[in-house]
C-alpha cells in the first residue's frame, strides 16, 4: 500500500500536521514519529491496551529486519547512500531502545501484522528525515513505503520480525528456569539427610528423603531449558524476501538470501532462509511447537506449586513438613495466617498459559490460503506467556525455593507412624504377614515395628537394620 505524499503542516493547529492516504486526509500530532495509518490503526484497534511497545523485544526485531531489509537493497543498488545512512541510523537507534514510545498500535488487531509494519516503516522515516535535517513528514526525502519497505511486504516483515522477538524474549527464560533448577538441586543437597514419607495418589507410600524430593524437582526441570531452545532454532528459520505471498514480487533477485545473510549478522541468531517461502507465509508450526514448549513448562511449575503448597500445608493440621517463607500476611480476618501465595502465583500464571495455547492453536489453525491473518494474536500471547512465566519463576525461586526450611521432626514423625514403611519388610517377612501387620496397625494404631517385635517375627536389631534409612531409600 502505497502512502500519498500529502503532508503539510496544519496552520490552523501548530500542534498537527497533515497526513493522507488513501482513505484520505488526518492531523497526526506534530512531534509524532509515526504518521497517518499508525495512528488509523490506533483508533482502530483499541482492544487490550497493549501496544507493541509494551514489547521491547518485537520493536528491536522490527528495526533489525528493517535494517536487514535495507543493507540487501543498498547492494542491489535501491537505496541511495544518504538514504541507507538515515534508516541504519533511526533502525540502530530503536534497537538500542530509543523512540519506543512511538510504537503505539494495539498488538492485537486486524490486517496480518500491516498496522505493526506501518508504524515501524512511519517511525523509522521519521527518525531518518530528523537524521537528514528535514520535518516529520517530509517524505519525499525518505519514504516509508518507497524505501523504508523497499522489496517488503507485511506479510514477510511481520512473521519475521515476530519470531525474532519470541527469540529474545525466550532467552530471560531460560536463564529464570536454569536459575531454579540450581536452587532446587541447593535445596536437594541441603535436605539429603532428612527422612519423611513419600505419597503416592495422597496416600502413605514408602519413605525417601526431603532431599530425594528437592532433587526430582530439579531434575524435572533440567531438560527444559533444552527444548526452548530447539523451538527457538525452529523460529529461526524465516520467510523475509518472499513479500507478500512468497513469490518475492518486487523484491529483485537474489534478495531475500542476501536480506537474512544481512539479518543473521545483525540479530547473531542462526537466523536461515526457509526453503519454500510460499509454505512459510502462512505456516504457524514453530509458533505452535513453542506455544507446546511453554505449556509443558507451565504444566511442570504448576506441579511443583502444587507440591509446595501440600508440603507446608498446616502449621498444625496439615503435612507441615516444609516451611515456605513468610512474604505477607495471609488474612484480613484469621490472625497469625500466613498463605502459600507465591506457589498461588505461580499456578495462575501457569494456568494461563496452559490456557492461551488453545488460543494459539485456533488461530494457527484459522490460516486461509497463502497467509494467517491471525498471527498478531499467536505473538501477542507467545510474548506474553514468555514474560509471564520468565517473571513468575524468577519470583516462585527468589521469595519461595530460595527461602525454604525443613521441619526434621514431624518429617521423622511421619516415618515413625507410617505405615507405609511395611512394604521394607514384605521380602523378609512375606506380603501375607505384612498385610496382616499392616491391618492390625491401622486399627489399633500401635506402630508396625512394635506389632512386628510382639509377634517376634523378627529382632530388634534385624528391624533397626531393615529400616535404616540408607536401606530404606538407597536409591
Amino acid at each position: 500500500m502505497t502512502m500519498v505524499d500529502n503532508t503539510q503542516q496544519n496552520t490552523d493547529n501548530p500542534l498537527t500536521r497533515t497526513e493522507a492516504d488513501l482513505i484520505g486526509a488526518q492531523a497526526v500530532p506534530a512531534d509524532a514519529l509515526y504518521g497517518i495509518q499508525t495512528q488509523r490503526a490506533h483508533q482502530n484497534f483499541n482492544i487490550t491496551g497493549v501496544p507493541i511497545s509494551h514489547f521491547p523485544e518485537l520493536v528491536k526485531a522490527l528495526a533489525m529486519v528493517k535494517l536487514a531489509a535495507a543493507k540487501a537493497n543498498y547492494q542491489h543498488g535501491l537505496l541511495s547512500d544518504d538514504k541507507l545512512k538515515a534508516i541504519t541510523e533511526a533502525c540502530t537507534d530503536l534497537i538500542n531502545g530509543e523512540h519506543h514510545e512511538q510504537f503505539i498500535v494495539d498488538l492485537i488487531q486486524g490486517g496480518a501484522g500491516t498496522s505493526t509494519n506501518m508504524n515501524a516503516n512511519e517511525v523509522i522515516a521519521n527518525i531518518g528525515l530528523a537524521k537528514l535535517g528535514f520535518k516529520s513528514g517530509e517524505y519525499k526525502h525518505l519514504h516509508p513505503n518507497n524505501d523504508v519497505n523497499r522489496s517488503q511486504s507485511t506479510n514477510d516483515v511481520y512473521p519475521t520480525a515476530a519470531r525474532l522477538a519470541i527469540v529474545f524474549a525466550a532467552q530471560p527464560l531460560i536463564e529464570a528456569v536454569t536459575k531454579l533448577q540450581e536452587s532446587l538441586a541447593a535445596k536437594g543437597e541441603a535436605f539429603s539427610g532428612i527422612l519423611k514419607m513419600g505419597r503416592t495418589q495422597m496416600q502413605d507410600a514408602v519413605p525417601m528423603t526431603l532431599g530425594q524430593e528437592f532433587n526430582a524437582f530439579a531434575s524435572d526441570l533440567r531438560g527444559e531449558t533444552a527444548r526452548i531452545k530447539r523451538s527457538c532454532n525452529q523460529l529461526c528459520e524465516v520467510n523475509l524476501g518472499g513479500t507478500a505471498i512468497g513469490t518475492g514480487i518486487n523484491a529483485p533477485n537474489g534478495y531475500a538470501r542476501l536480506a537474512v545473510d544481512e539479518l543473521a549478522k545483525i540479530t547473531d541468531l542462526p537466523v536461515k532462509l526457509a526453503e519454500d517461502l510460499i509454505a512459510a507465509s502462512s505456516d504457524m508450526g514453530s509458533f505452535i511447537t513453542f506455544s507446546g514448549t511453554l505449556k509443558r513448562l507451565a504444566i511442570k511449575l504448576s506441579k511443583l506449586s502444587n507440591d509446595l503448597r501440600l508440603l507446608s500445608s498446616g502449621p498444625r493440621t496439615g503435612f507441615s513438613e516444609i516451611n515456605l517463607p513468610a512474604v505477607q500476611p495471609g488474612s484480613s480476618i484469621m490472625p497469625g495466617k500466613v498463605n502459600p501465595v507465591i506457589p498461588e502465583a505461580m499456578n495462575q500464571t501457569a494456568f494461563q498459559v496452559m490456557g492461551t495455547d488453545m488460543t494459539i492453536t485456533m488461530a494457527a489453525e484459522a490460516g486461509q490460503l497463502q497467509l494467517n491473518a491471525m498471527e498478531p494474536l499467536i505473538v501477542y500471547n507467545l510474548l506474553n506467556n514468555a514474560r509471564m512465566l520468565e517473571k513468575s519463576i524468577r519470583m516462585l525461586d527468589e521469595l519461595c525455593i530460595q527461602g525454604i526450611t525443613a521441619n526434621e521432626d514431624r518429617c521423622n514423625f511421619h516415618v515413625e507412624n507410617s505405615i507405609g514403611i511395611v512394604t521394607a519388610l514384605v521380602p523378609h517377612i512375606g506380603y501375607e504377614n505384612a498385610t496382616r501387620i499392616a491391618g492390625q496397625a491401622l486399627l489399633s494404631g500401635a506402630g508396625v515395628s512394635e506389632l512386628v517385635k510382639q509377634e517376634n517375627l523378627l529382632s530388634e536389631a534385624e528391624l533397626a537394620a531393615i529400616l535404616s534409612p540408607n536401606n530404606m531409600v538407597s536409591n
